[in-house]
């Protein structure tokens, strides 16, 4: 019996009793997780908060408190119990909450009484939630984003995602929900976490052009994904990887993950082929056996009543003498688009868009939007960063405005959900790099991620 329809059985067998469970598992944590309240400084404490004073490092018998880095600071400004006191630092800090694995809706309240502020909030693996975020003099203002926290563990079984070595050190693997508070001067008074179980689910499987990467100076579209959502009204789940292929993926079970995870209506975004054209056991030929397991995956995610989106993958940066892009993925793309036309499967072209965009920025500019560094940008780098595959947070960023272009022309249902004030994006006249902000993270790496 082949994998496909060994799987398309089994999820017919289950499809009655995944939904009651489902149903069940929403009840059983609407009713058993209870909002979580934090109430930063030293000042008063607001009714139903927990206090978190600077000095708290994460405690597991809490089950919260700051990670590794710099002691933030307490201020306190009187008036206010929830309002008056707040933290704030000059360098990013890191809080992290024990929380059951979901989506969960996060309220902050930031902004100084007397004073102004600058933050920036990105969680788990550098996922940008909430871009740039000023507050004039004496304004203070709550801000909703939507997260999700996902488990190694595979729900309903007694299986494990295949972890490489690195991961284990991944903030997204873990049992937490971790807020990295960064920024120009970032002053957060609270922070309530919130249980959501009505918003769909965006599931994001690929490869090292797609992931939530770790460290700096690494970017990936999948991690700049979620700022383009409404809150509340969606949530992102990237499962993405770098080195994958599509076996791969399916070996490691990360595709067993998402699918024991997803409920109907939910999606799964895939971009696979700069490691699937490799040599080796991986490797998938473009009109047979790449398209075959790509409708695998389509057949086994509407099964569970997802939603498939096929999205080609981008370019490398590697331009001819004319300053036009080679074409380094040869028929991968085409045979994407070919398998979305006959099975009438969405597709978001990202592939032909990203030829626009990097032929727009030409050969020396566009060396900003991917990972190159002289040696002594980052600690430990003794050599040039010179990455044609890898992308900048910059780039990372004009890449995932592509995709939520792409977005805008289908029709699905997941469009009414993107914030309503996103301009369009063309790629041939992409915003300046000069203009993009992104305060560096802490974290760093001069390892590159697997795949080329």
């Amino acid at each position: 019996m082949s994998y496909l329809k060994s799987k398309i059985i089994s999820a017919r067998l289950c499809l009655i009793g995944a939904a009651i469970l489902f149903l069940f598992d929403v009840n059983a944590q609407e009713t058993s997780f209870k909002a979580l309240k934090f109430d930063f400084g030293n000042g008063k404490v607001a009714k139903g908060y927990q206090q978190v004073l600077p000095n708290q490092q994460y405690d597991e018998s809490l089950g919260f408190g700051f990670l590794e880095g710099k002691q933030p600071d307490a201020i306190d400004r009187g008036g206010d119990a929830l309002k008056g006191d707040f933290i704030s630092s000059d360098r990013p800090f890191f809080f992290t909450v024990d929380v059951p694995e979901g989506n969960y809706d996060v309220k902050v309240i930031l902004g100084d009484s007397k004073g102004t502020s600058s933050s920036t909030i990105r969680v788990e693996n550098r996922r940008l939630m909430l871009g740039k975020t000023d507050t004039k003099n004496g304004n203070q203002v709550e801000k909703i984003f939507s997260v999700n926290v996902r488990y190694p563990e595979i729900k309903g079984t007694d299986d494990k995602v295949k972890l490489k070595s690195r991961e284990h050190e991944y903030l997204h693997w873990d049992h937490q929900l971790t807020l990295e508070i960064n920024g120009d001067s970032p002053k957060i008074a609270a922070i309530e976490i919130i249980s959501n179980t009505t918003a769909p689910t965006v599931f994001l499987a690929g490869n090292s052009t797609v992931v939530d990467q770790a460290n700096e100076p690494w970017a990936a579209w999948g991690q700049m994904f979620p700022v383009f959502f409404q809150s509340e009204k969606v949530v992102i789940a990237n499962h993405a990887e770098s080195g994958e292929t599509l076996k791969s993926f399916r070996g490691a079970k990360r595709l067993e993950n998402i699918l024991s995870l997803m409920k109907p209506g939910d999606y799964l975004f895939m971009e696979f082929a700069h490691n699937d054209q490799k040599p080796g056991s991986s490797h998938v030929d473009p009109f047979t056996t790449y398209q075959e397991i790509i409708r695998e995956y389509i057949e086994v995610v509407k099964e569970k009543g997802g939603i498939p989106v096929l999205v080609t993958s981008m370019h490398r940066r590697r331009f001819d003498d004319h300053g036009k892009i080679i074409n380094t993925l040869e028929e991968y793309p085409e045979a994407v688009r070919q398998l979305a036309k006959e099975d009438h499967i969405t597709l978001i072209d990202l592939n032909a868009m990203s030829k626009e965009l990097y032929e727009a920025w030409g050969v020396e500019y566009s060396k900003k939007a991917f990972v190159h560094f002289p040696a002594g940008t980052f600690e430990g780098q003794t050599e040039d960063f010179a990455d044609n595959t890898h992308f900048s947070t910059y780039g990372a960023y004009q890449l995932a405005c592509c995709v939520v272009e792409g977005l805008k022309k289908t029709d699905l249902k997941l469009v009414k959900w993107l914030k309503k004030d996103i301009p369009t994006y063309d790629p041939a006249s992409p915003p300046a790099f000069e203009d993009f902000y992104w305060p560096l993270s802490t974290r760093t790496s001069i390892i590159k991620p697997d795949g080329n």
